[in-house]
């Protein structure tokens, strides 16, 4: 079952994104997983492009990935997010699930820092676009 998130993502795995095995390559959850972060932020009215104009740069510093079952060709998959603050670290617990049977395939947890003109930073960009979710 789809457990309750801040943002949800609808997708199809595409032929291109299976190994020869028949299943999704493990590198395409990254991708997958990206995409869905990218969609959150424009769904709060925010873009990479924009935060990178404006001199902030959000990072991957650590990501920890547990494969559940495999995803195939055709398949349709619900990529969700919800989100912690720890310090300067956003933290976002990310699941994927298959869509036919709301089965959990993937979890992550993605820690991001924000760079400023280069330097490590306490985005207040994020800190007040994020402030209703991570009050809660």
């Amino acid at each position: 079952m789809i457990k309750p998130s801040l943002f949800s993502l609808r997708l199809k795995v595409r032929d291109y994104e299976c190994d020869l095995q028949g299943i999704v390559n493990n590198a395409n959850y990254q991708h997958y997983t990206e995409h869905t972060r990218h969609e959150f932020l424009l769904s709060r009215g925010i873009s990479f492009a924009r935060m990178h104009a404006e001199g902030y740069d959000p990072v991957v510093a650590r990501m920890t990935m547990h494969f559940k079952q495999p995803l195939r060709s055709g398949d349709e998959f619900v990529s969700t997010i919800n989100l912690r603050k720890e310090g300067i670290k956003y933290i976002f617990l990310q699941n994927i699930y298959r869509a036919a049977d709301e089965q959990l395939v993937f979890t992550s947890e993605v820690t991001t820092v924000v760079l400023y003109h280069g330097k490590l930073h306490d985005c207040t960009l994020l800190r007040d676009l994020f402030a209703s979710e991570l009050s809660s």
